[in-house]
């Protein structure tokens, strides 16, 4: 049984959404509900499953792989192989992508009821759940990237799902152009690694890493490069721009992309690889993290949209994970993936029901006192929050408190500069939980602003409050650690043990400067005070949320006037698709004005120039051919043609006319003979 649940059952998780998908896309619209039941049962099928297979690996204790010959090359030639591995990361990933893909199938039963396309919603969904599932399941790099482009396609058909407005056309757009950008460094990533050690499977490169086959600034650029990709689907500075403006799909999508799938398939690929990042691709990860936290926390701030705060939250807690990463923790930054799913899953269904209950209106400063109306929404909502903002007794205090002694320890290790990165952690706490309490007090408490829509208002049905219910259950700390102010102790992470170094790097030592036991010693001392700082950095956060929007012991409209030069700088989201536009998109733009007017005057022109010379020199041939060639043949023609009908005239073939003739010449010529 075991075995059959370890080895065989990982395939059927895989294949159940591409069954929903294949079933629906063909034949939704002839089931009873455009299908919509065929999806939820299969999906929660996959998810205890799912559940299933954790507990066995978890019984069992060892990692599974199956592989199998995929392409093979020839004699002599490396074999390209495909499978799937249950590991740590794995099996827990395989229960996140399952839970939040199956709540957001049944929310989205009473959100999206009455949609044109709801059948194909369903099906879209089922090929989403199953590229994800690919990512996480294959052992192979090669494989993960085309399950990595299938996530990048049907994310593009779900954000552009309702693609009679141009906003998600351009939203669709933007999404699939900026992660092909990233996605471009990824493959160039994989074929280095190809390059060097001849294997695409996570295995075989990691041997092939241990034994110094890729060494060196080869490795780092290595690395570097298959972050790339990450960068793209994560949403991480430079490419980040693109996330917020995917809240045009509709909300569950939200939900699907921003919690557990599509921005967390970065995350994991760099977990996943971690073990062969040197100390200097590690470093550039936790900038690029600690970067991205800061610059998408002080946009989220002044935004009004309920959906875009909560994207740049999104990101702000991606560049956390990355960060953490960077620095060493990798079980740490798995374990803030794993809650973060769960909150802020919370968060954007919560924020869908508040769109429907207000009748899609999405700007908070047109919202107020839907605490009343809508009680469910709001306590699910407020316990996410909490979570998002580290506060104690939550799953998001104990992640987000790894994650930032994490940091700490980071500094105390390598010093100098490097005290940047926990500066940043702890301000970006800091503003999380500003940014999240201003969202809430904005929206659910107060006077409404908005009277009409206000009065209509009321809570949304059991299929969308119930999901709410589970994510915010699981925003709790007791399902990780019974320790609610430490994760040491707790089940997930004495599974998701950060692994050894491969003895690549600075001396065989990846962590910066220290191994992996030297450096777990600096995180327990780190713990204690960095749990007290984030503690201190968050209630500050929500004491300054009450004073401006609360209280209203600030005058918040005079504050922007006084600072609207940084208002405005966040409001425009430091102006970064300004700045994209002038610079690369107009460029791009311009390089295909150019390579056009190059096409149609110089390109095209040589061609048409060469046909018209061609054409007329054909032209003057066929004249000469017509008036001189065929003239000259023609005339000589007519004129036998001429002489023959003229001597036809004289060959009558009558005797008599021949005497009659010859008569008639001897007579001329007897005259000319007597004339001379």
């Amino acid at each position: 049984m075991m075995e059959f649940i370890l080895y065989k059952l990982p395939v059927i998780v895989l294949i159940i959404p591409l069954v929903s998908f294949l079933i629906l896309i063909f034949f939704g619209k002839r089931l009873p509900r455009r299908g919509d039941w065929l999806a939820n049962i299969l999906l929660f099928t996959a998810l205890g499953f799912s559940i299933l297979i954790l507990i066995s690996y978890l019984m069992h204790g060892e990692k599974v792989s199956v592989t199998f010959d995929w392409i093979n090359l020839g004699e002599g030639q490396p074999k390209i192989t495909a499978g799937f591995v249950i590991d740590s990361l794995s099996a827990i990933m395989l229960v996140v992508v399952n839970i939040i893909s199956a709540l957001v199938h049944l929310y989205s039963v009473k959100y999206m009821e009455g949609d044109p396309k709801y059948g194909k919603y369903f099906a879209y969904l089922g090929l989403f759940t199953f590229s994800m599932l690919g990512i996480v399941l294959t052992n192979s790099l090669l494989l993960m990237y085309v399950f990595w482009e299938l996530v990048g396609l049907s994310s593009y058909l779900l954000i552009g799902f309702w693609y009679e407005r141009r906003a998600p056309q351009e939203a669709a757009k933007k999404a699939f152009i900026v992660n092909r950008i990233g996605d471009v460094g990824f493959l160039t990533g994989i074929m280095i690694v190809f390059l060097f050690i001849g294997d695409f499977s996570f295995s075989g490169i990691f041997n092939g890493v241990a034994q110094g086959k890729l060494a060196g600034g080869w490795l780092t650029a290595a690395g570097i490069l298959i972050f790339c990709g990450a960068v793209g689907k994560s949403a991480q500075f430079p490419l980040h721009v693109w996330l917020s403006d995917a809240m045009e799909g509709p909300t569950p999508v939200s939900a699907l992309i921003h919690a557990a799938t599509m921005v967390a398939a970065g995350v994991y690929l760099v977990a996943r690889v971690f073990v062969m990042l040197s100390a200097d691709a590690l470093t550039v990860i936790a900038y690029i993290g600690a970067i991205t936290a800061f610059i998408s926390a002080t946009i989220a701030i002044t935004q009004n949209d309920i959906k875009r705060v909560l994207a740049y939250s999104t990101v702000s807690q991606l560049g956390y994970m990355i960060m953490a990463l960077g620095v060493g923790a990798y079980s740490y930054a798995v374990f803030h993936l794993v809650t973060h799913a769960f909150f802020k899953a919370c968060l954007f269904l919560g924020s869908g029901s508040v769109i429907v209950g207000m009748h899609h209106i999405q700007d908070i400063s047109q919202m107020g006192g839907l605490k009343k109306k809508m009680p469910v929404t709001y306590w699910t909502f407020l316990i996410s929050t909490l979570s998002i903002s580290g506060i104690p007794f939550t799953s998001g205090f104990l992640s987000k408190d790894s994650i930032l002694s994490a940091t700490l320890a980071f500094a105390q290790i390598n010093g100098g500069i490097n005290y940047i990165i926990p500066v940043i952690a702890f301000l970006v706490a800091g503003l999380t939980a500003f940014y999240m309490f201003r969202l809430v007090i904005k929206t659910f408490h107060g006077e409404p602003k908005l009277k009409e829509n206000y009065e209509h208002c009321k809570e949304s049905p059991i299929q969308m409050t119930l999901p709410l219910i589970i994510l915010s259950i699981l925003s709790i700390f007791i399902f990780f650690s019974f320790n609610p102010i430490s994760a040491d102790s707790g089940w997930i992470l004495k599974v998701l043990k950060s692994p050894e170094s491969l003895n690549v790097g600075m001396q065989g030592k990846i962590y910066h400067i220290l191994p992996l036991e030297e450096f777990s010693e600096y995180l327990h001392h780190a713990h204690y005070p960095a749990m007290v700082l984030s503690i201190i950095m968050a209630g500050l956060g929500i004491l300054i949320a009450f004073l401006f929007f609360y209280w209203n012991k600030v005058n918040t409209e005079k504050l922007k006037v006084k600072y609207k030069f940084f208002y405005k700088f966040s409001l425009n989201k430091w102006y970064f698709d300004e700045i994209y536009h002038l610079t690369a998109v107009s460029l791009t733009m311009g390089l295909s004005a150019l390579s056009n007017l190059i096409d149609k005057y110089i390109i095209d022109g040589i061609v048409n120039g060469a046909a018209y010379l061609v054409k007329n020199i054909s032209s003057l041939g066929g004249w000469f051919d017509k008036y001189v060639v065929d003239g000259l043949v023609n005339f000589v023609a007519a004129f036998i043609k001429f002489f023959g009908l003229v001597f036809r005239k004289f060959q009558t073939g009558k005797i008599q006319t021949y005497i009659a003739l010859l008569i008639f010449s001897i007579i001329i010529l007897y005259i000319i003979f007597r004339a001379f």
